[in-house]
């Protein structure tokens, strides 16, 4: 499983209800970061793409996908200062990937804390 809703659960305090809205949210952010990150990247937008993967840094961090937070922090200051510029493409690869993942878990969690609202 790569989420942790560890932090989500302390966060919210068990609030199932908090936990499913704070799961939707992500889910519908998950596509506008990717497409963001994406874009962003074609046309040479680097100061935003590190903006972007800074607010999608966040996102993930609470769904506990730490690791995909790590390289979204490194894409952040790499694409703020324009260094490195070839591991762009990989770590945008990568979140899309791990996210459509976790969307996928996510969604399963989902459905089996309806049964308890």
């Amino acid at each position: 499983m790569r989420v942790d809703l560890s932090y989500l659960r302390e966060m919210s305090g068990g609030n199932q209800s908090l936990i499913l809205e704070m799961i939707d949210i992500f889910k519908n952010q998950v596509k506008e970061f990717s497409e963001g990150l994406e874009t962003h990247y074609e046309k040479k937008e680097f100061e935003k793409l590190g903006k972007l993967a800074h607010k999608a840094k966040s996102s993930v961090s609470i769904m506990g996908l730490n690791d995909l937070a790590s390289d979204l922090k490194r894409l952040e200051l790499s694409a703020k200062a324009g260094k490195e510029q070839e591991k762009y493409q990989s770590i945008i690869n990568r979140f899309k990937l791990d996210t459509t993942e976790a969307v996928k878990e996510l969604e399963e969690v989902t459905r089996n804390l309806e049964l308890y609202i």
